[in-house]
């Protein structure tokens, strides 16, 4: 009762005081109890949130046709795929850090935003088939096509949301599916039986490759695992220095998982360039 009383006559400094005293008392108790200081800290309890979360922040701008697919093909050589199914328009240009150097290309991201009054906050997925290079304006940048842009709108807000500018979204890196889709192999239009290059598609779960090696079709067993380089984008090319002997089979390192995939005799005897041949493989878990 004593107590009660001394605090009801006590000055708002002092009441300041005493609660400020007891805080840092229990918080020492509470440090002590424990035997470390692992006591609730504000900024600790909201990075643990943000990283949680799973959705990092991001700029997107989109480019094209408001209902297109961005330019046709892009920086990684995918031509009007990405214009037809499985891509259906749903592509993005990365900033350098997206695209990497065409390292990028291929991989799949789901981008969402909330901070637009046409935002439906609903995510969609894209894949990075375009570089673009002037977006460094921010870490990471994502330069979309119109239709996916419009994607992320309410339903009848599509044009009220590519209409305001630059915008704040948020991303999380997600995998491949295309829906039981193989990977495809487009041998480029300027391989011949001394070099070989060809644009892959199409690979499920990381979406973008570490290393690709081809081995010819030379011997009882075919001949040595041969290095490819990548050339640009998705593309990737062997200077074999002699004859390539048909079929050619192509093995896949995944980017992010490490994993390899193993397109035996995929490119036939006789191959011709500029000519998409499909494997009967993708990546599965």
């Amino acid at each position: 009762m004593a107590l009660k009383l001394q605090l009801h006559q006590t000055s708002s400094s002092s009441f300041s005081s005493f609660s400020l005293l007891l805080l840092s008392l229990f918080t020492l108790l509470c440090c002590s109890f424990l035997h470390s200081c692992s006591c609730f800290n504000p900024k600790l309890f909201n990075v643990s949130l943000q990283a949680e979360s799973g959705w990092p922040s991001a700029k997107a701008t989109w480019y094209g046709t408001p209902t297109g697919a961005g330019s046709d093909g892009g920086a990684c050589g995918y031509g009007n795929a990405v214009k037809q199914s499985p891509l259906s328009s749903m592509i993005s240009a990365g900033g350098p850090s997206l695209y990497e150097k065409g390292k990028g290309c291929g991989s799949c991201y789901q981008v969402k935003c909330t901070n637009n009054s046409a935002c439906s906050e609903n995510p969609v997925t894209v894949v990075i088939t375009d570089e673009c290079p002037g977006c460094l304006s921010s870490p990471i940048h994502f330069d979309l096509s119109g239709t996916a842009f419009g994607a992320m709108a309410i339903s009848s807000k599509q044009d009220q949301l590519r209409n305001a500018g630059v915008l704040q979204i948020q991303y999380q890196r997600v995998e491949c599916n295309y829906g039981g889709m193989t990977v495809a192999f487009r041998v480029d239009g300027g391989s011949n039986p001394n070099y070989f290059a060809t644009l892959i598609e199409y690979e499920a779960r990381d979406g973008d490759l570490a290393g690709v090696d081809l081995q010819d079709g030379s011997g009882s067993s075919g001949g040595a695992w041969q290095p490819m380089q990548q050339s640009w984008g998705a593309v990737w090319k062997l200077n074999s220095g002699s004859t390539l002997k048909g079929p050619l089979s192509i093995r896949l390192k995944a980017a992010k998982s490490g994993k390899t995939l193993l397109a035996s005799n995929v490119i036939p005897t006789g191959w011709k360039p500029g000519v998409t041949y499909r494997s009967l493989v993708n990546f599965q878990d």
